[in-house]
C-alpha cells in the first residue's frame, strides 16, 4: 500500500509504523516493575523490623549458612563413611581372603605330594586340615555383609571336585611310595587352575570396587571442599552485607537523632529527624519530635511568664483560646482587673503593688484549685490584667471565690487610717486632689454556650467591653455577658451583674 493509497483510508504509514512500535510490548519493563515492587516492599519489609528483629536476621543468614554447610557435610561424610566401610568390610576382606584361598590350594597339593612321597599320617592330616581351613575361607566370604555377585558357589564346587580327585589320588597310591602318574598330575593341575583363575577374577573384581570407591572417595571429598569453600564465602559476603545494612540502618537512625539533638539545642525545635524506621528507633524519633514541639511551647510560655507570678502571658492565653475552639470545647473566659491599682502604687510604691499583684495571683490560684478542673488555665496578661480559662459549670464559683478572698485579703495592704476612711487621698492627673476607693476586681465572663466565638480577638473585644461595664459599678463585682445565653447560671450573687446591650440600662443584681 502506498502513502497516498494509505492517506486516503485514513491511515499514514510512517503514522502506523510509529503506533506499532509504540504498542508493542516489553516484557523486560513489566520484570524490571516487577523486580523494583520486590525490591520496595523487601525494604518496606525491614524498616518495619524492630531491631531485635533485625539484628535476629543478621544472626538467621548465619545460621542458615551453618546449617546448610553443615547438612552439606554430613551427607557427604555418610557418603565416605559409607564407601570406606564398603572397602574395609568387603573389598578389602575379600582380596587377603582370595590370597589366602590360593596359598591353600597351593598348599593342599604340597602336602598331597608329600602324602604320596612320605606316606606318614601327619602329612595327611595337615591336608585334611587345609581342606577344612579352604571351607572356612569360603564361609567368611558369605558372611559379608555386603551382597556381592562373588562366584562363591563355583568356587566352592570346583574346590569340592579338586579336594576329591586330591583324595583320590592319595587312596589310590595309599602304602606305595610311588610319584603320581602324568595324567593325574595334569587333572590336578587343570583343577587348580580353574579354582585360581575363579578366585583371583574374585579378588580382581574386589580390587577394581576398592579403587573405583577410592576414586569416588577423593572426588566427593574434593567437591566437598570446593562447595563448603564457596558457601563459606557466599557465607561470609552475605553475612558482611546483612550486618552493613543492619548497622548502618541502625547506626543512621542514631546520627540523625544526634544531629537533631544538636540542632534543638540549638533553639531550632522545628527540625524533624528523617527516620523512616518503624522500630524502636522509629518510635524515639516520634517521641523526639513531640518532645522537640513540647520544649517549643515551653520556650514560648517561658519567654511569655510574668517574672513576678510566673503566670504565661499574652502569647498562652491567645493559643490555649484557639486550641480549645479548634477542639469546639466549652469555654468560660473570665478577664479579671485590679480597680484603683495605680492610685495603691502612687500612695505605696511599687513593691507593695507588686505584692497585691502576687497575693491576687496566689488567690485566683486557690479558687481555681477548689472549684475548677485540672485542665482550667490561668494566664497574666500584664500589669493588674488576669485571666481564668474554665468551664461554663465553674466559673461562678471561681468569681465568687476570687472576689470574696480578694476583699478579705488586700485591705490588709493598707495602712489603718486608709482602711478606716475606706478610701486613699490622691491627686489625679490635673493635680487635683481626689479619694481613691481602696481596691476591688471587676471580672468579666463571656462564655460560647450559645454564642459561637471564633477566635481570641472577639473574645477579648467582648470581655474587654464587659470589663468597662463592671467598672462603672463600685467594689468588686463580675458580670456575664447576657448575649452568650448564660441566664441562670450563676444564680443570685450579690456581686454578679448581667450585662446588657449597651442601648439598655446596666442592672445590679
Amino acid at each position: 500500500m502506498t502513502r497516498e493509497e494509505a492517506s486516503m483510508s485514513g491511515t499514514d504509514p510512517l503514522i502506523a509504523k510509529d503506533v506499532e512500535t509504540v504498542d508493542t510490548p516489553h516484557p523486560e519493563l513489566g520484570e524490571l516493575k516487577m523486580l523494583d515492587r520486590l525490591v520496595n516492599f523487601a525494604v518496606a519489609y525491614f524498616h518495619r523490623l524492630n531491631i531485635a528483629r533485625k539484628l535476629m536476621l543478621g544472626y538467621s543468614s548465619l545460621l542458615a549458612l551453618l546449617v546448610i554447610i553443615s547438612v552439606y557435610a554430613l551427607i557427604n561424610l555418610n557418603r565416605l563413611n559409607g564407601l570406606n566401610h564398603s572397602i574395609l568390610e568387603t573389598d578389602i576382606p575379600v582380596i587377603a581372603t582370595s590370597n589366602k584361598m590360593i596359598d591353600v590350594l597351593l598348599a593342599q597339593e604340597l602336602y598331597a605330594h608329600r602324602y604320596l612321597i612320605l606316606g606318614t599320617a601327619d602329612v595327611l592330616a595337615l591336608f585334611r586340615n587345609k581342606i577344612r581351613e579352604f571351607d572356612q575361607l569360603i564361609e567368611q566370604i558369605r558372611s559379608i555383609p555386603e551382597k556381592r555377585d562373588f562366584p562363591i558357589k563355583k568356587i566352592a564346587q570346583l574346590h569340592t571336585t579338586y579336594s576329591a580327585l586330591l583324595l583320590q589320588g592319595v587312596d589310590h597310591t595309599k602304602g606305595s611310595t610311588s610319584i603320581t602318574s602324568e595324567d593325574f598330575d595334569k587333572q590336578i593341575k587343570a583343577h587348580q587352575e580353574k579354582i585360581i583363575t575363579a578366585i583371583k577374577a574374585m579378588s580382581a573384581e574386589a580390587l577394581s570396587d576398592q579403587n573405583k570407591k577410592a576414586e569416588t572417595t577423593a572426588t566427593i571429598g574434593s567437591i566437598a571442599f570446593k562447595a563448603s569453600a564457596i558457601l563459606c564465602g557466599l557465607g561470609f559476603v552475605f553475612s558482611l552485607a546483612a550486618a552493613m545494612v543492619i548497622t548502618r540502618n541502625i547506626s543512621g537512625a542514631i546520627k540523625k537523632l544526634k544531629h537533631a539533638t544538636g540542632m534543638i539545642s540549638m533553639g531550632k525545635f522545628d527540625h524533624k529527624p528523617d527516620i523512616r524506621n518503624q522500630d524502636e528507633l522509629g518510635d524515639l524519633a516520634k517521641a523526639f519530635v513531640l518532645m522537640a514541639r513540647r520544649l517549643k511551647q515551653l520556650e514560648e510560655m517561658n519567654l511569655d511568664t510574668s517574672p513576678l507570678t510566673r503566670l504565661p502571658g499574652g502569647i498562652t492565653i491567645e493559643n490555649v483560646v484557639n486550641h480549645r475552639i479548634a477542639e469546639n470545647a466549652s469555654i468560660a473566659f473570665c478577664l479579671m482587673d485590679i480597680d484603683n491599682f495605680k492610685a495603691f502604687n502612687d500612695r505605696y510604691g511599687y513593691a507593695q503593688g507588686n505584692d497585691i499583684i502576687q497575693t491576687t495571683a496566689d488567690i485566683i490560684r486557690q479558687a481555681v484549685a477548689e472549684h475548677g478542673q485540672e485542665d482550667d488555665f490561668i494566664g497574666h496578661i500584664g500589669g493588674d490584667d488576669f485571666v481564668v480559662i474554665t468551664q461554663p459549670e465553674n466559673y461562678a464559683k471561681i468569681c465568687e471565690t476570687t472576689i470574696e478572698q480578694f476583699d478579705d485579703k488586700i485591705p490588709e495592704f493598707y495602712d489603718a487610717q486608709d482602711r478606716k476612711r475606706g478610701h486613699i487621698v490622691g491627686e489625679d492627673r490635673q493635680g487635683k486632689k481626689i479619694n481613691f476607693p481602696l481596691a476591688s476586681i471587676s471580672i468579666a465572663v463571656v462564655t460560647n454556650e450559645k454564642r459561637s466565638l471564633k477566635n481570641h480577638i472577639q473574645y477579648g473585644e467582648v470581655a474587654a467591653e464587659m470589663k468597662e461595664h463592671a467598672k462603672s459599678f463600685a467594689g468588686s463585682v463580675f458580670t456575664v455577658d447576657k448575649r452568650s445565653g448564660n441566664k441562670g447560671r450563676a444564680g443570685k450573687h450579690p456581686k454578679l451583674i448581667r450585662f446588657k446591650p449597651k442601648k439598655q440600662a446596666s442592672e445590679r443584681k
